[in-house]
């Protein structure tokens, strides 16, 4: 049986976390105690916390041997579970304290250092209480596995010379060359790679020998880095830049919190193009000049090149964390870190748990993304993670975003955040014109299905042919989005999941976009053998075939998930754009936002439907925020811009209000809608999953939550109140009934008070696992 909580919903996605920003509403684990060293006489325990789904910590006993080395933050190894097999642990506390029952001894200590800061010891540890996860789990997931293996490393042995005080009395005499070794190890004052002094001193290992046999060194080994990616690129050339009253308007709050210290979050709404990234890195500068550092999450890899290239050259050394780099390069970006060789670190959402010692501000680019939501154990938000983590260590944080969440605009509207604006453009450009196309309306194309209207297609030859560069948005990958038989109905659905397989024409295959099945395209129809399989829908690799044909002299460049799976190829992609190598540019929604290519002179949106009718009541807050951002790509340069939107839907009033770029009135509209239906911000949503490859198992387990979630919500007649106002829907099967073979049922839980659906749950989930 699997079951796992989540607060973030598939088709309804609600959650409990997201709507304000987080509290220390529950208590937190023990506070760990320093490292014990070995001279202390009495005997030391530890307790240790594994990656599994527990809510407390083991503690052990540790041997003599190892009183040296156990210190919290660093993994062991020790006997867990049936046959007390060695299983890899982290150690969360220190203490000679004896427990009141006999414990088992450490088998081994496996780290050198401490992998974990105390700051990111108590940020886990919030993060284990808050979403209901264990907190090994989550010491788990923040360290990349690059560390954990330390890839990127090799063992290399190093000398040093002995100091005279320490040197032996029968010393022997030195050759010329070995002196001369000798000297020039001591003159660099540090131990050096045997290989390394070898080649400064220009002599054979069998010189730096005989030192070692005489007594005048000392030979060690260590581990040292196989990469060198302290400078991969060179720095961004930087061209000052003066603020404008509106800048400097916003600039001077947080330049203040900076300066003083203490924290302070700030929401950053500035409208595309406001020079939102000059605030942030103004903000930066002045931390670094204290000798602190700073973090930077952006939403989408693509974004990290440009980022990048701009605070390179301004904030000194840059370490990049994020997940297409490969295990060596994160572990090595991760070392550089925690050594405090970094001024700033850039990245997606994991960056938020690196091991910054020194950390003096948190910037979050694109605040409203749901690409900082982590879909896998621990399901956290990073926005929310980063604001704790700012308040547990006392720094400022500022997220920016031209379309804030709504639930990052109620906090500031109640108080929680400071609410900053930038309501223009950078010299004084005007926003984009945008113009919806009714695709009701267009003229019909004989019967052959194009992605592009002829309205769009007229722009975009006016635009290509005056010299600018087109951006496409469509948010579906693949070539054809829809499989099916005309003659029974048949459609091509995942072996594994009930859901649509996408085909993709340059693998020639059928794909599940969830589990990554994957088959051949069929010929016949494998219900009823009859060659009536139609392959209708439409994704980027389609478009993109559709543009060669009508613009064979233009060069297209697609971004997807399917294109950008090489080491390098975002920035790759980007630089020729930029340069102008490549006039259209088409993609998913890794193209909508952050991006500034000033001679972009026309954006256009395929299909601006494609997330507004999912069972979501946040599928309209996506669907604005979609479209503004990928609008504000266009007009930042000189020549301008315009916007043309393709939509069944022109009417509807998160499309109509995104044409006139009106987040005001989107947001008053929209949170009047929550308020009356009392979706977050104004109450608490939380999602529980239940799954498993046993379908009745699961079935009867999901009534066995139910039965304990009355238990949990009964009368105040009928046992004191401790939850009364939390509503519960289910068991219920998920939209998406069977995911990856593994079938699914869920619950809803709402209240209007935030402990008490924490509480709820908690007692749920804590009685659910000990009925398993």
């Amino acid at each position: 049986m699997f079951w796992s909580h989540n607060e973030h919903c598939g088709s309804t996605r609600v959650d409990y976390a997201r709507n304000m920003s987080p509290e220390l509403s529950s208590p937190l684990f023990e506070e760990p105690e320093g490292t014990i060293g070995a001279a202390v006489e009495k005997p030391l325990f530890a307790d240790i916390v594994f990656d599994r789904p527990l809510d407390h910590a083991y503690s052990y006993a540790v041997p003599p041997e190892l009183a040296a080395r156990i210190a919290v933050g660093k993994r062991v190894e020790a006997p867990f579970g049936r046959g007390d097999s060695g299983t890899i642990g982290y150690c969360v506390r220190v203490s000679d304290e004896v427990p009141t029952r006999a414990v088992k001894n450490l088998k081994s200590v496996l780290d050198e250092e401490s992998l974990l800061t105390d700051a990111l010891l108590r940020l886990t540890r919030w993060m284990a209480d808050y979403y209901l996860c264990g907190w090994g789990q989550v010491l788990q997931a923040v360290l990349p596995a690059g560390v954990r293996d330390q890839a990127g490393t090799r063992e290399s042995i190093f000398v040093e010379a002995i100091v005279e005080a320490e040197l032996p009395k029968d010393l022997r005499e030195l050759t010329k060359k070995q002196a001369e070794v000798l000297d020039k190890l001591r003159r660099e004052g540090c131990p050096l790679e045997q290989r390394q002094l070898a080649k400064l001193a220009q002599c054979t290992t069998g010189v730096i020998a005989a030192l070692l046999d005489k007594g005048y060194v000392r030979r060690f080994v260590n581990r040292v880095e196989r990469l060198d990616i302290s400078a991969e690129d060179p720095p961004h050339t930087h061209v000052p830049i003066t603020l404008n009253d509106d800048q400097l308007q916003v600039f001077a709050p947080i330049e203040t919190a900076a300066l003083g210290g203490g924290f302070k979050a700030f929401l950053l709404r500035g409208v595309t193009g406001s020079g939102k990234t000059e605030i942030y890195l103004r903000a930066i500068e002045e931390v670094i000049q204290q000798g602190k550092e700073a973090i930077v999450l952006v939403p989408e890899i693509s974004l990290t090149p440009q980022t990048i290239e701009r605070f390179r050259g301004r904030c000194g050394e840059v370490a990049v964390l994020h997940s297409h780099l490969t295990d060596s390069e994160r572990g090595a970006h991760w070392r550089r870190v925690a050594a405090g060789k970094v001024n700033v670190i850039v990245g997606a959402r994991s960056a938020i748990f690196a091991p910054a010692r020194r950390l003096g501000l948190i910037v979050i680019d694109e605040e409203h993304e749901n690409t900082f939501k982590q879909e896998s154990t621990p399901r956290y938000h990073a926005r929310d993670v980063a604001v704790m983590r700012a308040k547990l260590e006392n720094i400022p944080i500022v997220m920016g975003t031209a379309t804030p969440s709504l639930e990052s605009w109620h906090n500031a509207h109640k108080g929680n955040y400071t609410l900053l604006s930038l309501p223009n453009r950078v010299l004084e450009r005007p926003m984009p014109l945008v113009r919806l196309i009714d695709l009701r309306h267009e003229p019909k194309t004989g019967g052959i299905f194009h992605a592009i209207s002829p309205t769009l297609q007229k722009g975009m030859e006016k635009a290509l042919g005056s010299g600018g560069q087109v951006m496409l948005l469509l948010n579906r990958r693949g070539f054809s989005t829809h499989v099916h038989c005309t003659n029974c109905g048949h459609v091509a659905t995942c072996e594994r999941c009930d859901l649509a397989m996408t085909y993709h024409r340059g693998r020639n295959s059928l794909l599940c976009h969830y589990c990554a099945f994957e088959t051949q395209p069929y010929q016949k129809c494998p219900m009823c053998s009859q060659p009536t399989v139609r392959y209708q829908g439409l994704g980027t690799e389609k478009l993109q075939a559709e543009l060669l044909e009508k613009f064979p002299g233009k060069v297209t460049e697609r971004m997807d998930s399917d294109t950008m799976q090489k080491p390098g190829s975002h920035r790759k992609t980007l630089d020729a754009f930029r340069e102008g190598a490549v006039q259209i540019l088409l993609g998913t929604q890794m193209i909508a936002k952050g991006l500034d290519f000033p001679n972009v002179t026309l954006v256009g949106v395929i299909n601006a439907d494609v997330g507004l009718h999912q069972p979501d009541f946040r599928a309209g807050e996506r669907t604005f925020q979609l479209l503004a951002q990928v609008a504000g790509r266009t007009g930042r340069g000189a020549r301008g811009g315009q916007v043309l939107i393709q939509t069944y839907t022109p009417e509807h009033p998160c499309i109509a209000l995104a044409t006139k770029h009106d987040f005001l009135k989107f947001a008053e509209m929209e949170l009047a809608q929550r308020k009356e239906h009392q979706y977050p911000p104004y109450q608490r949503l939380a999602r529980l999953i239940i799954r498993g490859l046993n379908e009745k198992a699961v079935q009867e387990f999901a009534d066995q939550l139910a039965e304990l979630f009355q238990e949990a919500t009964r009368s105040p007649e009928r046992n004191p109140p401790h939850a009364v106002g939390v509503r519960i829907l289910g068991p219920a099967e998920a939209p998406v009934y069977r995911l990856n073979n593994y079938f699914r049922f869920h619950f809803q839980v709402q209240s209007a008070s935030p402990g008490l659906l924490h509480q709820v749950l908690r007692d749920v989930v804590t009685k659910a696992k000990s009925t398993k």
